[in-house]
């Protein structure tokens, strides 16, 4: 909706309709560890507050743009945006998908600005960013799942800042292949898009979604992208799932192409979300990670803090120095 103030100048508001409560298998018929109980001491980070982060902070809000960093109350807000990298999240805040995990409020989306592409690169320009990364909420209200917004946004960055790199983390787009090839075709520099969880905890913490359409995406982004897109994926460990059911995942995303990995502790947002099964401790993600290289991905982010964007531009180089070697 729009307000006027008193000076007359009319300011557009974003209003949602949010449900109560997110998806997936309620949280109270699935067993795990108490939500307040005391973290294990390697998830301890200091609270975001320095300079850089105050200014980006005040940047975002000037520009009524979104970040994934906030909405998913991500745990390196504080680090990443002290680097001066930001992950954005456009299409708004509200997601159509009600993911048992996730942070990120879900309802009737009621955002639409045609602008938001170059606010987006704007901003990217005004950062100096090298590597940007653009994440959406899920759009399924959108005849294109929300496409002509990336397609949007990759232009308009290419447009006013030809020297950083894209990395485009999407919805599944409902696996039609039309919306992710004009995507593809925007020439991205990295296509990136979560798989979350192993295949058998789908029903418990993805309902809507399915892994074999996920893999599907990726595959096919790869062969519409060539060499010159980069696939990635990510997941999180922490709901229930065994070692050997996350290295037949990561088998199964080779299978499908994909080049750059990340791994990360699942951290349980509100008593409302799924319970933490258990905390991996950081050798076992270790341990994970040399598995992963094993089985041929050129770039794998695996710790306890890590999430899909964290350093992404480290992991975009390796992937590329790999591809050179």
């Amino acid at each position: 909706m729009s307000v006027e103030d008193d000076t007359g100048t009319v300011e557009r508001i974003h209003v949602t309709r949010s449900r109560s409560r997110p998806g997936g298998i309620a949280a109270e018929k699935v067993e795990g560890r108490p939500f307040r109980e005391r973290k294990p001491p390697w998830l301890k980070v200091p609270a975001p507050g320095g300079p850089t982060y105050r200014r980006l902070k005040g940047m975002m809000r000037a520009e009524n743009l979104n970040t994934v960093c906030e909405e998913a109350n991500c745990p390196n807000v504080g680090e990443c945006w002290e680097r001066g990298t930001a992950t954005f999240m456009i299409l708004g805040d509200t997601c159509t998908r009600r993911c048992g995990f996730c942070n990120v409020q879900t309802g009737v989306p009621t955002w639409n600005d045609p602008l938001e592409p170059a606010r987006v690169a704007q901003s990217v320009k005004r950062m100096g960013l090298t590597h940007a990364v653009i994440t959406s909420v899920d759009r399924d209200d959108l005849p294109d799942y929300g496409a002509s917004a990336f397609v949007g946004v990759i232009r308009s960055i290419h447009r006013q800042a030809p020297d950083c790199r894209v990395e485009v983390l999407t919805p599944d787009f409902r696996g039609q292949e039309m919306p992710l090839a004009r995507v593809i075709a925007e020439g991205p520099d990295v296509f990136n898009h979560n798989v979350e969880v192993v295949p058998r905890l789908y029903p418990v913490a993805r309902r809507g979604s399915k892994f074999e359409r996920s893999a599907r995406v990726l595959r096919t982004a790869k062969e519409l992208g060539g060499a010159d897109v980069i696939t990635k994926s990510g997941l999180m460990v922490g709901l229930g799932e065994s070692f050997e059911e996350m290295i037949e995942a990561f088998g199964l995303l080779r299978e499908h192409r994909v080049q750059v990995l990340t791994v990360g502790q699942y951290l349980r947002p509100t008593e409302r979300h799924l319970p933490v099964v258990r905390y991996w401790e950081p050798e076992e993600f270790e341990a994970l990670e040399r598995e992963a290289r094993r089985i041929g991905f050129e770039a794998v982010a695996a710790g306890p803090l890590v999430r899909s964007s964290y350093h992404a531009d480290e992991a975009a180089r390796e992937a590329l120095a790999s591809q050179v070697a």
